[in-house]
């Protein structure tokens, strides 16, 4: 029987890393995704094994569901806007609360082609919360939508390695 293809998500995120290191740490990840709309979770779920540390994740691509879903303040929203660094941490704190897992990571940023908010194409926001608090990195990423979206994924997947390891 022939071999099925690899997942191409995982040959372009090194995601087994992120695996490897939260089963190291007998740790778990939910997600939060906007701009990546559920990427990051079936790049995590591509690796054989994720289902002993991925808990889940919410697809918060419309505003209102960023509040309903993970959390936001409607306050951040009105004030902040759906891309923002305040959103970011919500975000992920959100994900960690509601799908019960040790580690938050909360992604939102403009994928392009328009601008949105004011914001610039390539916007990213980055929150990542764990259990001594809470960490947001401001990413500017260049090109498509595709591309700006896989490097969403691949710097969460590279930071979260960071802060696992890191303990």
């Amino acid at each position: 029987m022939p071999s099925e293809p690899g997942d191409p998500l995982t040959s372009l995120v090194p995601a087994a890393d992120l695996v490897a290191a939260l089963k190291s740490a007998g740790q778990t990840v939910a997600t939060a995704e906007s701009l990546t709309a559920g990427l990051l979770a079936a790049t995590i779920a591509g690796i054989p094994g994720a289902s002993t540390v991925l808990r889940g994740g919410l697809i918060v691509y419309a505003t209102e569901l960023k509040h309903d879903l993970a959390g936001v303040s409607a306050d951040t929203l009105a004030t902040d806007g759906p891309v923002a660094a305040s959103t970011a941490q919500q975000l992920a704190v959100g994900a960690r609360v509601r799908c019960g897992a040790d580690w938050g990571i909360g992604l939102t940023g403009v994928a392009g082609p328009d601008p949105q908010d004011g914001r610039e194409v390539g916007t990213v926001f980055l929150g990542i919360a764990g259990a001594e608090g809470t960490e947001v990195i401001r990413l500017k990423l260049s090109g498509d939508r595709w591309t700006i979206r896989v490097g969403a994924v691949r710097a969460a997947v590279a930071e979260l390695v960071r802060s696992v390891r890191s303990g």
